[in-house]
């Protein structure tokens, strides 16, 4: 098998010896975190929710031993070290305060986003970065398999310099309830994955271009339905990212076409592929295909994993976080490191209210 075939689609499981507590019981942490942590062989200990019927519910499905009260009880727990927070953007900031002052918690898993704005961020992740904690965000698209192996090959040059990557979505996600009490929607809570996959694959922007509508099949009211956003990076990379969210007509019987695709080209061989996770429950692995004028004479090459972005990813997720704990290391999701996606989606933001490219360094990081 040639050099260009040996990739790593998941990372290896290096630490897994952290007890983790819960928070939250919806779809993200019932069907699809507990549901890696289980195949990964990680210790959760104990979990709450909003309801404790709820709560109970998930800790019977996945064997949890112990159901709290309130996530600040789960929280004051002496037994937990990893706290793992998937609760709406507008509380969770709260109860990662309420977690970094308990002596016994030594790591914080967040959902992204990290609050609702780049301000509170900033504040939050200032606060942390004073405490022996370490909080880390689930940026979870950078453990997707075909972002993982895309990454290996820039990093490899197989496809020489980049010079254009772009991310197509016609995709519905799972929408939360909650987030019909907001006013911004896909940029904040869709777009995030994107915008920071894009950072992860080619760095930091140096400016982004966003235009978004309302989506009239969207029935609550909000801002941003579909976006487009232009980034343009220092090493003269461009990028584009298209978000639709509602992807119709979709009624019963309608045969709509549901994807998300990518696609990046170089100057030597071009690399492009497909988001598994449209295809939740039932599941696939996302795909990719490439071809290098470097590696494989211009012909094209599919490199193949099992695993798939919904659940497997996960995994990735808290173990960067066991082992940052045990190493002394700063986890690969850092909070710091999340605070410029978090400046790069309030640049989206302005830029859309504004009707102008905005530069990043508008935000000072």
């Amino acid at each position: 098998m040639p050099n260009s075939l040996h990739f790593e689609p998941d990372p290896k499981i290096r630490c897994r010896e952290f007890k983790i507590g819960c928070i939250g019981a919806g779809f993200i942490m019932a069907d699809v975190q507990l549901l890696a942590y289980a195949e990964a062989g990680f210790p959760v200990v104990a979990i709450a929710s909003r309801t404790t019927q709820r709560a109970a519910w998930a800790a019977k499905r996945w064997n949890i031993r112990t159901v709290h009260q309130t996530p600040l009880e789960l929280i004051e727990d002496p037994e937990i070290e990893i706290v793992d927070i998937a609760f709406p953007p507008d509380q969770q900031p709260a109860l990662i305060r309420h977690a970094l002052k308990q002596k016994h918690v030594r790591g914080i898993l967040a959902q992204k986003p990290l609050t609702m704005d780049f301000s509170s961020a900033k504040a939050l992740v200032e606060e942390a970065s004073t405490s022996d904690k370490v909080l880390s965000v689930n940026q979870n698209m950078r453990f997707d398999q075909s972002m993982r192996v895309l990454k290996q090959l820039l990093e490899r040059n197989e496809l020489g310099t980049p010079v254009l990557g772009t991310i197509e979505m016609r995709a519905i996600p799972h929408w939360q309830p909650f987030l019909a009490s907001y006013d911004r929607l896909t940029l904040l809570n869709m777009s995030i994955h994107h915008l920071d996959v894009l950072r992860f694959l080619f760095g930091d922007p140096s400016e982004i271009y966003t235009a978004v509508r309302r989506d009239p099949r969207t029935k609550f009211q909000h801002v941003d339905g579909i976006s487009v956003s232009t980034l343009k990076f220092p090493s003269d990379v461009m990028a584009v990212t298209i978000e639709d969210v509602w992807s119709g007509p979709r009624e019963e019987g309608f045969s709509s076409d549901i994807y998300i695709k990518w696609r990046v080209e170089g100057l030597d061989g071009l690399a492009q592929g497909t988001i598994g996770w449209p295809d939740y429950p039932n599941g696939s692995p996302s795909k990719l295909g490439y071809c290098s004028r470097r590696t494989t004479n211009g012909k094209w090459v599919h490199p193949s994993w099992e695993t798939m972005w919904f659940p497997h990813a996960f995994a990735g997720v808290m173990e960067q976080l066991q082992f940052a704990i045990k190493s002394g290391s700063e986890p690969e999701l850092s909070a710091a490191d999340n605070l410029k996606t978090m400046a790069l989606v309030e640049a989206a933001y302005r830029s859309a209210s504004e009707t102008r490219a905005v530069q990043l360094t508008e935000f000072g990081l």
